[in-house]
């Protein structure tokens, strides 16, 4: 299944810090907009999606973009408050994989989401301090 009534909302997590791996093109900004448009827009619900992040949390984005792209890319996020701390770039057009182990007190430890390509939507989620 896909599309962005496969995005799994009201998702509860720990108040531990968090990584968050997010693809780019399609999730994050129009896909293709640095090509077709020339730069790059933002989907819409995406600075309030980063604004939810934890400041102790880690993101890190993995896009098949080369990087020939990365001062544009770098500069186009930092410009509009998204925050991250890597990008690893020319990742593979394939499916992406999360393998992660829970912890011994049953703490779910990986989760996914499958957005609709260039969909609004973003997974929702709340912080629950006693996890």
């Amino acid at each position: 299944m896909s599309g962005d009534e496969n995005v799994c909302n009201g998702v509860v997590l720990s108040a531990l810090p968090k990584t968050w791996i997010l693809d780019l093109d399609g999730s994050v900004v129009r896909h293709n907009g640095y090509k077709v448009d020339g730069h790059d827009t933002l989907l819409p619900g995406a600075k309030e999606f980063f604004g939810a992040i934890g400041s102790r949390d880690m993101v890190i984005f993995v896009t098949s973009r080369t990087q020939d792209c990365a001062e544009q890319t770098e500069r186009f996020l930092s410009d509009n408050g998204i925050r991250f701390e890597h990008i690893i770039y020319g990742a593979p057009y394939g499916e992406r994989i999360l393998v992660n182990d829970d912890k011994p007190s049953g703490l779910c430890m990986a989760y996914a989401f499958a957005k609709k390509r260039d969909g609004v939507e973003f997974p929702s989620f709340t912080v629950d301090s006693s996890l």
